[in-house]
């Protein structure tokens, strides 16, 4: 699978098959980041515009009986709200407004870092760019031509939208008494073990004892108890948990 690297050769290179790309971090770790295409992203900013919507209203809602005094605060608050709600929530919630955070988006530095307050700043003030001429054309051919899927705000600022990472959770394993291998496994093997171990609760009864079959022949196991045996090895093999 292709990979793109850092966002600064992109100019160079041919447009890949894969729209992720990895950059490397101050530690020398490749980071593989993900970034998000425009429809996730306008769904993301459709669910924002309807929050400071519906905030806006009850304001307003509530201001209204304050007279003239209730108009000025309005005017302040609608500046308030349309030009601070995502540069705070960027910045301040791990690059997550609450659009993007229902949609499992959040912004970032194109090298990876969470994305900063002056980034945040240019990329939502040249908004008003991206809208143009009507109904975020601009923004949204930017959007299909770049390969990372960058508006011009983002290539201003250098940030990106990319996919939350979502932690990874080991399969359980089944509830069996740990038991020793009968000799040495070599790494591969405890691979197949452990792999086995975890992915029988996704296969049919047929297929885990096909699969037991296969692996009880090296590891010298009984055939009728091959499954409880290698799912007491995989046990063994975790230690315990």
């Amino acid at each position: 699978m292709l990979e793109t690297p850092a966002l600064q050769r992109n100019a160079t290179l041919p447009v890949p098959l894969d729209t992720r790309y990895q950059v490397e971090t101050p530690e020398g770790i490749d980071l593989p980041l993900r970034p998000a295409g425009l429809m996730p992203r306008s769904l993301a900013f459709a669910i924002d515009l309807g929050i400071r919507g519906l905030v806006l209203g009850l304001l307003f809602l509530i201001l209204a009986f304050f007279g003239e005094l209730g108009m000025g605060l309005g005017s302040i608050l609608l500046f308030i709200i349309s030009w601070w709600y995502m540069v705070l929530f960027e910045v301040l919630n791990q690059g997550r407004s609450p659009g993007k955070q229902i949609m499992g988006l959040r912004v970032v530095q194109d090298d990876g870092r969470p994305i900063g307050w002056s980034a945040s700043l240019i990329r939502n003030l040249l908004r008003f760019v991206d809208m143009l001429p009507f109904a975020y054309a601009f923004g949204a051919i930017s959007c299909l031509q770049h390969p990372a899927f960058k508006r011009l705000g983002d290539l201003a600022a250098g940030t990106l939208v990319v996919y939350r990472e979502q932690p990874v959770k080991r399969p359980a394993l089944p509830l069996i008494q740990p038991i020793r291998a009968p000799f040495a496994l070599s790494l591969n093997e405890q691979r197949a073990v452990l792999s086995f171990a975890e992915r029988q609760a996704q296969l049919s009864p047929e297929r885990v004892n096909e699969l037991a079959a296969i692996l009880a022949a090296p590891l010298k196991l009984q055939a009728p108890n091959a499954v409880a045996e290698l799912n007491g090895i995989a046990r063994g093999l975790l230690g315990p948990t």
